[in-house]
């Protein structure tokens, strides 16, 4: 089996990323993560994918600016040098213009922390229990120029419970994050996705049982 190169974008701690570098240790697994690059000089999860043995690159967005461009011209060229296929944003937190978004154009996929079209954004948690929404959760998707708008790989639901902060939410969503993150980029890397009239198909199967909250007892 060939394994495709796989590069993970981070601007901080980099949980997702590690879920994704535990699950690529599989050999069964399709995708080989190759390089980790951060836009800010320092970011934990460089240490992290270092100690890992996956190498590492920084690319600092400070110095271009607001030359937006520019910056993604210098992080085309790193990820160009490391023949990298597949691009995976882990808590990247840099909006990409559609210059970029077009040399990755079904090949860089993002995990957004609602269930959407819900929720794009910042402070999802927040709004979600502002809302007093029962279902909440995370979404993979390809990247697409508008923000958190790309066809949906995979999603994944929790219950909101009458008693959740943001806090205790987020942990729980995540938690979920870190399944559904590994499961999406091996159904992109092993070729088993498509996209059709802007949705995602997959030949993966759908569980038969409901989420339903709150549960009646």
């Amino acid at each position: 089996m060939t394994k495709r190169r796989v590069a993970i974008l981070i601007s901080g701690r980099g949980s997702n990323m590690t879920a994704l570098i535990e699950a690529a240790k599989a050999k069964d697994f399709p995708a080989d993560i190759v390089l980790v690059v951060s836009n800010i000089a320092g970011a934990a999860g460089l240490a992290r994918a270092s100690e890992a043995g996956i190498a590492t690159a920084t690319v600092e967005s400070k110095p271009f600016g607001k030359d937006r461009e520019a910056f993604e011209r210098r992080l085309q060229d790193t990820l160009v040098s490391h023949n990298i296929e597949i691009v995976c944003l882990a808590g990247f937190l840099r909006l990409l213009t559609p210059w970029f978004v077009k040399q990755w154009d079904g090949r860089m996929i993002n995990i957004h922390p609602a269930l959407l079209p819900s929720y794009k954004g910042l402070h999802t948690h927040e709004r979600a229990l502002a809302d007093g929404v029962k279902i909440h959760g995370a979404t993979v998707h390809f990247v697409v120029p508008e923000m958190d708008s790309g066809p949906i790989i995979m999603q994944g639901a929790v219950a909101v419970r009458d008693d959740d902060t943001p806090d205790l939410l987020a942990a729980r969503v995540l938690e979920i994050e870190h399944q559904i993150y590994p499961d999406s980029l091996r159904l992109v890397a092993s070729g088993r996705t498509r996209i059709e009239n802007g949705h995602c198909k997959t030949d993966a199967g759908s569980p038969d049982d409901a989420l339903i909250s709150p549960e009646i007892i």
